[in-house]
């Protein structure tokens, strides 16, 4: 059985109780805006003024838009990755390795489609973030592991996260692809890489 795998999202310092409690504040409020309106519509200003603070106490904590919607970003993420960790199978633990892995890839395509117009407005910033490439790679490579699956495991899981990523998602749907399609894709993806179950 493969031990839990920490929460990896970002490098962040541990945060005074009071920075904790107005950080999630603000973040309460960009979210507030998000399912209000669009995440166009979340503005520094915007944010501000929905939490009762000052602009610049918003770009003081998170430093530009960007920052913002990965701070939002690496909230959720947060809360993906302890599903994952911990959470009921077959995304989390007590699942065969095989339904698992599914279970991860149809996880990881929804919440990229859902957040895909976050991401994008995070651009670099949650882009470059290793901490969840490592996270995603490495819960990867240990099931694949528990599959038997031989080679080069490392490449084998960016390969199988590589069709994940919302560009591809993105230009998946542009050419007339449904989800289940795509997440039917995915699957047989991973089913010739892992071989056919042993007799």
């Amino acid at each position: 059985m493969s031990k839990p795998l920490p929460l990896l999202t970002s490098t962040t310092p541990v945060e005074r109780a009071d920075a904790a409690r107005n950080r999630e504040a603000l973040l309460h409020a960009a979210n507030e805006l998000i399912e209000g309106c669009s995440v166009e519509g979340v503005t520094m200003d915007a944010v501000a003024a929905r939490a009762g603070v000052g602009k610049g106490t918003v770009f003081r904590r998170f430093g530009s838009r960007e920052g913002l919607m990965a701070s939002l970003l690496d909230h959720r993420e947060t809360v993906w990755q302890a599903a994952v960790i911990s959470g009921p199978p077959p995304l989390g633990p007590g699942a065969p390795p095989l339904d698992r892995l599914l279970s991860f890839g149809e996880s990881r395509m929804l919440l990229h489609l859902e957040q895909a117009a976050l991401i994008e407005a995070a651009g670099r910033t949650w882009g470059d973030n290793e901490a969840v490439r490592g996270f995603l790679n490495l819960h990867v490579r240990v099931l694949l592991a528990e599959l038997g699956v031989e080679g080069d495991l490392t490449y084998l899981a960016t390969a199988l996260l590589a069709p994940l990523a919302v560009p591809v998602l993105r230009q998946q749907l542009h050419s007339g692809m449904t989800q289940e399609q795509m997440h039917a894709g995915w699957a047989e993806l991973v089913r010739r890489v892992v071989g056919p179950a042993p007799a």
